[in-house]
């Protein structure tokens, strides 16, 4: 059975969300190239359809197929049989509102073989980020500013007052040596600016990858997300000019050190291999 690692995880860019009551989707978004697939349990699937919904997902991943599940949150009724159902095929699990270290430690003993990705959406996520990026099996986190921002009463698009919100993912990952984290949707599919803006804006900031909701965004977010062509020349100046057994130098007017050569290596690093 094919399933995504948590190197792979780690490595990816963009995330695609399908309904998982769509199976006519499932190909479609594996088609559009995205790094990762989420069959979604949750948010977009009407309670009507929750148990074909995992019908769906169960089937799918049976046929060999690789994809992240996204579960019904603890507390639901569809909660636990999602949890065991993801468990058996030892596919990838993301775990929504999650802010309690005990249900991730929980499901990595029933599930040892799947990694684990906290989708974090809550005030009481954002303040146990660290211990929730240092749990067992967890490959990356996510942020779900959407359901974030409506608990703390804000715009999910006022950048300003999430900055707190995706600086702690940052930092709790960075921390835990965590890939960085996963920003969370552009509800404006069709707005391919307003999209590049929000995926440059993330990654800035030092996140990683970007949840999507259309697959018309995940080319468009994997370029944003890439190192630039500047980046890039940048990278390869520094690391052509330092060797280890040498000090800070100056390169383009700037003093580089050894932390300024492992961001150049680090971005060199995030280079396809042909």
């Amino acid at each position: 059975m094919t399933a995504y690692t948590a190197s792979a995880l780690s490595q990816a860019r963009t995330f695609l969300f399908v309904p998982a009551n769509r199976s006519d989707r499932f190909s479609k978004a594996v088609a559009s190239q995205a790094d990762v697939v989420i069959l979604d349990l949750e948010d977009s699937v009407p309670e009507s359809e929750k148990l074909i919904a995992r019908e769906h997902a169960r089937t799918w991943l049976a046929a060999g197929n690789a994809a992240v599940v996204r579960v019904n949150a603890a507390g639901t009724k569809w909660h636990e049989d999602d949890i065991r159902m993801v468990a058996s095929s030892s596919a990838a699990l993301m775990l929504p509102k999650a802010d309690d270290v005990g249900a991730i430690e929980s499901f990595a003993e029933i599930g040892p073989q799947s990694p684990i990705i906290p989708l974090i959406e809550t005030p009481t996520g954002i303040l146990s980020a660290l211990s929730l990026c240092g749990a067992t099996a967890v490959a990356r986190v996510a942020l779900g500013h959407i359901d974030l921002a409506a608990e703390l009463g804000v715009n999910p698009d006022d950048r300003e007052a999430l900055l707190f919100a995706r600086s702690t993912l940052v930092a709790a990952s960075a921390a835990a040596n965590l890939a960085p984290p996963i920003d969370g949707v552009t509800t404006s599919w069709s707005d391919a600016a307003r999209l590049a803006d929000d995926a440059g804006y993330a990654k800035k900031l030092g996140m990683g990858a970007k949840l999507c909701i259309h697959p018309a965004q995940v080319m468009p977010v994997a370029t944003a997300l890439a190192p630039s062509r500047d980046e890039v020349a940048w990278a390869r100046r520094v690391v052509g000019a330092v060797s280890e057994d040498r000090g800070a130098v100056a390169i383009d007017g700037a003093m580089v050190d050894l932390p300024v050569v492992n961001r150049a290596r680090r971005i060199l690093a995030e280079l396809p291999r042909c």
